[in-house]
């Protein structure tokens, strides 16, 4: 039997990674912040939230003994943060300064290595924090990384769909090509190992783009040489599969996936046990604690819930969509939730002004048109000198409820590549920049004037500050639009 005893709703964007130790849980997400929670009750420790990356964060992972807690993040940096303090204990930027989509630490501690959007990798010394090791695969992003139960040897996946097993001196040992047609998302070494005549074998589940979960038998032999082996392919979920993780004792295997649903399988067997429904978007993250029958999970609906996991698991059983635990806010109507803020006409700000508790501002807004697209432009100063709002409590909690709505904008089934990655808003004037990148005009003009020709997702010097309209992208938003 499988139960959600808690839902977590602290972050204020996706939540890209969840990771437990012995007595803790950590989340992060793209507010750029991570979040830490005692497992015994689930209340946020008092240092939390962390804030520390410049840009969100895509993944986080603890050291065997819950001392240290790393993440990486699209600012090309992984922070070593202290659990004792919730202080930055090391940053150890990454070579090329490009951002990082994945870090994994050893088991035994020893090293952590970090994958990044260009396709490198680096392998750091982890008590010193001094880099070892570098390596590329070229065309590609890393995206998945994870350390065999022994701390010998490394997997990574990447967006090119290849599975890649390492050694610590950076040596390819294997190298298993279109393991998930469209792109690897995730991968996870079972926690055991199983030996017999010159041989150790490990079970490794990796899952992709192509809504497979998949588990794999790595054979490595005294001679040196590595063998993979496809054991099973689990397809209990019906579209992209995000995320993996394995039990603490290796038999379960549970998996997210856009379908907002969460598996959980019976690993050996690769029987489906349940179907968990209670996230309301693509579930992003899952994580299973190494000492209580316990799982988190995340999604871009910006929560974690948390499961336990009873005896006597039996198959097939799927939980209902809706549940007493999962909490939403409520306040968006169904009719106006299916718009975006930006095509709100003026009676639906009028609406929202009044669920928000703003209801005296409506007659300054009616009075002035605002409508949508006018609320999301507004600042303090057209507050005090347009509006004549005078009260400053009121401006700020006006303006703070319109930060809410733009980061609602990110969870609100908008596709990623329409949102500017500076303003995370959708885009009306699309254009490329010199880093390949597209942006919002006035969001790059602005980024350009003030961060000294620096891209915002490479961090690298831009060659140039021309900026070419993307006209096809702005077609695609229009299409997306009006079929929406």
């Amino acid at each position: 039997m499988t139960s959600l005893i808690c839902t977590l709703q602290d972050h204020r964007d996706d939540v890209n990674w969840c990771a437990f130790s012995g007595k803790l849980l950590a989340t992060c997400s793209g507010d750029k912040t991570l979040r830490i929670y005692n497992t015994r009750d689930f209340s946020e420790l008092p240092f939390s939230p962390l804030s520390g990356h410049g840009y969100g964060v895509h993944c986080c992972c603890f050291s065997t003994c819950g001392q240290f807690l790393a993440s990486c993040s699209t600012d090309a940096t992984t922070l070593v943060w202290s659990m004792d303090t919730g202080e930055i204990e090391a940053v150890l930027e990454h070579p090329g300064r490009s951002p990082v989509r994945i870090c994994a630490l050893s088991p035994d501690s020893a090293h952590l290595v970090s994958g990044a959007s260009d396709g490198t990798l680096a392998l750091w010394d982890f008590p010193s924090k001094q880099l070892r090791k570098t390596a590329a695969v070229s065309d590609t992003t890393m995206v998945a990384c994870s350390f065999s139960p022994c701390s010998q040897v490394f997997m990574t996946g990447s967006t090119y769909g290849d599975l890649r097993l390492w050694n610590l001196d950076m040596n390819q040992l294997h190298a298993e090509k279109n393991a998930h047609d469209l792109g690897v998302t995730c991968c996870t070494f079972a926690p055991t190992i199983l030996s017999g005549d010159q041989v150790v074998q490990f079970r490794l589940a990796s899952c992709g783009q192509d809504s497979h979960l998949k588990i794999w038998a790595i054979n490595k032999f005294s001679s040196g040489a590595c063998k993979m082996q496809l054991l099973h392919t689990l397809t209990g979920q019906s579209a992209p599969v995000l995320s993996c993780a394995y039990s603490s004792d290796g038999r379960l295997l549970v998996s997210g996936s856009v379908d907002k649903t969460v598996t959980v399988y019976d690993a050996e067997n690769a029987v489906l046990l349940y179907t968990l429904n209670q996230h309301e978007r693509y579930v992003t993250a899952c994580s299973c604690s190494p000492t209580s029958p316990l799982i988190a999970t995340g999604s871009m609906d910006k929560t974690v819930n948390i499961w336990r996991l009873e005896d006597g698991c039996s198959g097939g059983k799927s939980f209902p969509e809706k549940s007493a635990l999962t909490s939403s806010d409520g306040k968006t109507s169904a009719g106006r939730s299916k718009l975006l803020v930006s095509d709100w006409s003026e009676g639906d700000v009028s609406a929202w002004l009044v669920e928000e508790g703003l209801g005296g501002l409506v007659d300054k807004f009616t009075a002035n048109n605002i409508d949508g697209t006018e609320l999301l432009s507004l600042t303090k100063e057209t507050l005090a000198s347009e509006l004549h709002i005078e009260s400053v409590g009121l401006r700020s909690k006006l303006l703070r409820k319109v930060e809410e709505l733009k980061s609602d904008s990110v969870c609100s089934g908008i596709p990623d590549e329409f949102l500017c990655p500076i303003t995370r808003e959708l885009m009306r004037e699309p254009v490329i920049a010199a880093d390949g990148y597209s942006y919002e005009r006035d969001a790059i003009e602005s980024w350009i004037n003030t961060k000294n020709r620096s891209s915002p997702m490479t961090n690298l010097p831009l060659l140039t500050t021309l900026l070419t309209p993307n006209h096809t992208l702005k077609m695609a938003i229009g299409r997306w639009k009006t079929s929406h």
